[in-house]
């Protein structure tokens, strides 16, 4: 039996994916989660073969979730199920360690054939999205999109300065480069085409 642990923070969607997946004669659901906070916590007390989760939901996100499994050498394999078809969160994701990568309007035959692959040792990503994700590159750096993301969420270069600990000159330089890259008018654009675009 392929043991897995679903994490969606729409209760009805969750229900609807573990109905979907006990059908299978192979499948056992062995836990759900509403976030990735407590589906982190649930990995760390039971073995799980696959993680399905969702990338954007309360607390701990899926790809966030991804990224302590992988952190933390946890052997088990995550697939996300997700409706953003955004080229930059497939390219995090794949980064995070993810093996499995499909969009919520998929097949119910294909995410079961997505999990058999999966537990098998392959991959099973989006080839349409794939391709996009290898010609739609984030020029952003790793502080840049940090600053850019924080300042989207309100706060001021200060703010930001004080919270990852680096100068408040230091900040505002990457939101201009952030800015100056994405050919934006301000932080508050350059966020919206970065979220657009998956690259926070």
């Amino acid at each position: 039996m392929i043991k897995i642990l679903v994490a969606e923070d729409q209760a009805m969607v969750l229900g609807a994916l573990v109905a979907l997946l006990e059908i299978e004669s192979d499948f056992e659901v062995r836990a759900t989660a509403l976030n990735g906070e407590i589906a982190f916590k649930l990995l760390k007390e039971q073995a799980i073969d696959i993680v399905l989760t969702d990338i954007e939901m309360p607390k701990m996100s899926g790809l966030d979730l991804a990224i302590k499994i992988k952190e933390h050498h946890i052997k088990t394999r995550v697939i996300i199920l997700t409706t953003f078809s955004r080229p930059g969160f497939l390219r995090r994701a794949l980064d995070a360690g993810v093996t499995g990568y499909l969009l919520k309007d998929s097949p119910s035959e294909k995410l079961a054939n997505a999990i058999r692959t999966v537990h098998s040792g392959g991959r099973s990503i989006d080839p349409e999205l794939a391709l996009e994700a290898w010609t739609d590159n984030n020029p952003l750096t790793d502080n840049e999109r940090l600053t850019l993301k924080l300042a989207g969420e309100g706060m001021t270069s200060k703010e930001i300065s004080k919270q990852i600990h680096l100068a408040e000159g230091t900040v505002r330089n990457y939101l201009s480069e952030a800015i100056s890259k994405l050919d934006a008018n301000n932080r508050i654009d350059a966020y919206r085409i970065a979220r657009q675009k998956g690259w926070l």
